[in-house]
């Protein structure tokens, strides 16, 4: 195959490709380059060459680095295939024929003037639905959403979007298995037996509650009773939805005028179909919604969702492909799904991890019953919410897998009612903070063979405030701790400090891995990552793989390869090491800094090798005040 000419809005992508991509596009073509240290040189050698065809070198590239091209070009970045997006960078995307799809129209939902509803229920009815293409609609629907909040805060607004996304998702399956129960009721099958629902694990629906006869009502005054009617009968027919659905949308302070524009723009999405269950179309939306509305919330946001590239961190290296999976603080259950995801990438069944989970605030326990019910996920939350530390739902589980992201520095927790509690195998944790409870009950509900891998604040590392540097160093030398991860900053929606993950394993020889035993892992991720906007940032999958392949590889997964510690990012520590540095746990003191040849160093390699060494000497800093402080509060004044 000939290629073609490179063309100056060709030569615009390559600029925005790094160095390590540039050589390997003249590796690959062996394109003579003067000097293939400097960016610029290669740029020249590929733009020059009539030999290399880049849409095919494109399709290479991992979905989040072309979406990535795609920003950095000005370009929308919407898509899953990658063969589009590849089309859009190279700006040879077809656009679509004939006139402006009509879901657009029905997304345009600033209020309509009272004069035009006709109109609008026109081109709803031409309307293809949402989800029924392409998945890069989540922003979309969104935006159009949220335009309906007009001043609610978001904080409520987002239990009247899930409640009806929800509603919307649970009718379309019903709606879906009604009619083929009703092509074969010649062969006895019952449409209206309750029996044939449960047995295709699809939710019965009264006829009162389904959505076709709810968006009918849609511009009623009366639409919000409707809704709650409907909420109420849902939840008096299926056990498991009992006091978990909203039930407040009749209340005089929700806008009925805009809650039906937000029924009608519901009501173009394609949820609950086979086809559209097997995309996962109602779990991208109503994951992207609680995203976004934590983003809204801000700190408040932290408390029931935790940002999908961490989730996909920890699923991605404890692996969880079967077992008991446990989350004691579990938020809107971001954790059981993607550990759901991730067995069945693996080949795995829906159901071969079991779920039990736990989470103090009445309304996320809902969120997350919701979450998982419409995933088809069976899970043990328990019969209500409740506080894990003074009502332990599952106080005999003992999991394979313990997954969580803990509220950071909780303070109140009501310690001092716990001080003898049988959890506080290695002391009694600070009742100024709940960060050493939280580890104690983790170890405490481990299975004999089980690991855990969960979040915390860089704190938890290094503290030896409050009896914490004791309980730390005695869960160390029980050999208990795993892995270690420094995390970037600016990952979490609740706080803009950056946090770190503990991976603890209950026995570092159980056949599965190889002997770690007297060893742990220390990774450096701080440098890794995205920024999405100014202040949030997300791994790619590149990181995600970089950070779980070391782990894999070091404790001896199949097929994990080999490990070797790389200065500046990874290193296997030994106990020895450990205590010389008085079990501080913080990677930065272990991996040291990145080594680099001077002559074959570009500017921002540079730059980052010096901001990791500016990092390390800031957590010397921060060790040096600390051990100061606390030679300073031990002494008494003469």
């Amino acid at each position: 195959m000939t290629a073609r000419p490179m063309t100056t809005p060709t030569r615009r992508i390559l600029e925005l490709l790094s160095r390590e991509e540039l050589q390997a596009l003249v590796a690959a073509h062996d394109l003579p380059v003067r000097d293939r240290r400097v960016r610029e040189e290669l740029v020249a050698a590929v733009a020059a060459s009539r030999k290399v065809a880049l849409d095919q070198h494109l399709t290479t590239f991992s979905r989040d680095r072309l979406k990535a091209l795609c920003r950095a070009l000005g370009l929308d970045d919407h898509g899953k295939e990658k063969a589009p997006i590849v089309a859009r960078i190279l700006g040879e995307e077809r656009p679509s024929a004939g006139p402006a799809p009509a879901r657009q129209a029905a997304l345009d939902l600033d209020p309509a003037p009272a004069s035009t509803p006709k109109a609008k229920r026109s081109a709803k009815a031409q309307a293809k639905p949402l989800g029924a293409g392409d998945l890069g609609f989540e922003r979309t629907l969104f935006q159009a959403a949220d335009k309906l909040r007009n001043n609610m805060d978001a904080g409520e607004y987002k239990h009247v979007v899930l409640g009806l996304v929800f509603l919307k998702y649970i009718s379309d399956a019903f709606e879906e298995l009604h009619a083929r129960l009703v092509e074969q009721a010649a062969e006895g099958a019952d449409p209206e037996d309750r029996d044939e629902y449960r047995a295709e694990r699809v939710f019965w629906v009264p006829k009162a509650t389904r959505w076709p006869g709810i968006q009918a009502r849609a511009k009623q005054a009366s639409i919000g009773q409707t809704i709650d009617e409907a909420m109420i009968a849902l939840e008096r027919d299926n056990q498991s939805l009992r006091g978990v659905l909203p039930k407040n949308y009749g209340r005089p302070g929700l806008d009925k005028h805009r809650l039906g524009e937000l029924v009608d723009l519901i009501g173009t999405i394609g949820l609950g179909s086979k086809e559209q269950r097997s995309k996962d179309i109602l779990g991208r939306v109503y994951e992207y919604f609680l995203s976004e509305f934590a983003l809204a919330e801000g700190r408040k946001g932290g408390q029931f969702y935790t940002p999908q590239s961490v989730v996909r961190l920890l699923v991605a290296m404890l692996a969880p492909y079967k077992g008991r999976v446990y989350d004691p603080c579990c938020g809107s259950g971001g954790m059981f799904v993607q550990s759901e995801k991730f067995v069945e990438e693996h080949g795995g069944r829906h159901g071969d991890v079991s779920v039990y989970g736990q989470e103090s605030n009445e309304t996320t326990w809902r969120l997350a019953k919701m979450n998982l019910a419409i995933r088809g996920i069976e899970a043990n939350l328990g019969p209500e919410h409740a506080d894990t530390f003074h009502r332990d739902l599952h106080p005999d589980l003992k999991a394979d897998y313990i997954l969580a992201n803990p509220p950071f520095n909780a303070k109140d927790w009501g310690g001092e009612r716990l001080a003898k509690d049988v959890r506080w195998k290695f002391g009694a944790p600070s009742s100024g903070s709940a960060n050493f409870a939280w580890v104690q009950h983790f170890i405490h509900h481990l299975a004999p063979n089980g690991q855990a891998g969960f979040v915390l604040a860089n704190g938890s590392m290094s503290s030896n405030q409050s009896g914490e540097g004791e309980i730390r160093k005695a869960i160390v030398e029980a050999d208990l701790v795993d892995c270690m991860v420094a995390l970037p900053g600016q990952l979490f929606y609740s706080t803009q400090i950056p946090a770190c993950l503990w991976f603890l394993a209950r026995d570092k020889k159980n056949g599965r891995f190889r002997d770690r035993r007297g060893h742990v892992l220390f990774i450096d991720a701080r440098m890794l990552g995205r920024m999405l906007d100014r202040t949030q940032r997300e791994f790619t999958d590149e990181d995600v793989n970089r950070i779980a392949g070391t782990y894999h590889a070091w404790r001896g997964d199949k097929g994990g390869g080999s490990y070797e510690d790389v200065a500046g990012f990874c290193k296997s520590a030994s106990l020895e090491e450990l205590r010389s540095h008085e079990h501080i746990l913080t990677p930065g003191r272990y991996v040291g800094a990145e080594e680099a040849d001077s002559e074959d160093e570009g500017f921002s390699e540079r730059f980052s090798r010096l901001q990791r060494t500016l990092l390390l000497q800031f957590d010397k800093r921060a060790q040096l005040e600390i051990a100061i402080r606390e030679t300073l509060s031990s002494l008494e004044p003469v």
